[in-house]
């Protein structure tokens, strides 16, 4: 919405839900159906109750950004990524949990980090939100400090592109990952003007359903 001052943003607030019941119990999440009103109608919607996520773009010094490749089953696909995760540790900071995949998942680590962008996957269907951090200075892991993957994990490809590649790519229609093209164009686009969008990485969050007591 755009408020009064002009400024356009989304406004935060839950509709007044009068039952909630969970009809699926999965291993990662759950599915609710929620009977909600809505300006003076009643509404019925499943909703999938995701714990949200974090990811990280890490650029080197030359600007390249640091992908990773693995198989995504849903979609029947091997594809290109950025590092990410599920927030699924109960309390856990969303930094250190960027922190942690970034490492597990591209054995580097990083001095740098600034809060990219934050979304909402797929808000008509599950209440998913990931934050996208942007980490510079980057070291590798000594080969005897790295995570040991397993399942789709253990067949990752790392690469590193230069930003203005992933981006052209994205548009092109060659790469399909909503946050590796969210990050690579916010990240273009926080380039050119000069990095002054990025946010400090303890920035609030308060659009994570599961923070907004917290923020």
């Amino acid at each position: 919405m755009v408020g009064d001052e002009g400024r356009l943003r989304d406004e935060l607030g839950a509709a007044s839900v009068r039952s909630s019941e969970v009809v699926f119990d999965g291993a990662v999440w759950d599915v609710r159906r929620d009977t909600f009103e809505l300006e003076g109608e009643t509404l019925v919607r499943e909703v999938v109750d995701h714990p949200g996520a974090v990811a990280v773009l890490a650029l080197d010094e030359h600007d390249d950004a640091l992908l990773i490749r693995q198989y995504r089953h849903p979609v029947a696909a091997h594809e290109w990524e950025i590092p990410a995760g599920l927030l699924d540790v109960a309390g856990e900071d969303p930094l250190l949990a960027a922190q942690r995949e970034l490492l597990e998942e591209a054995d580097v680590t990083a001095d740098h980090w600034a809060v990219l962008v934050d979304y909402f996957t797929s808000p008509g269907g599950l209440d998913e939100a990931i934050r996208v951090y942007l980490a510079r200075g980057l070291h590798p892991v000594p080969a005897s400090e790295r995570h040991e993957r397993d399942g789709e994990e253990a067949h990752i490809v790392h690469r590193r592109v230069s930003l203005d590649e992933v981006a052209a790519a994205a548009l092109a229609g060659d790469v399909h990952n909503s946050t590796l093209i969210i990050a690579a164009l916010a990240a273009r686009s926080a380039r050119d003007g000069g990095w002054t969008s990025l946010r400090p990485a303890d920035s609030p969050w308060p659009a994570h359903p599961g923070r907004r007591s917290l923020d």
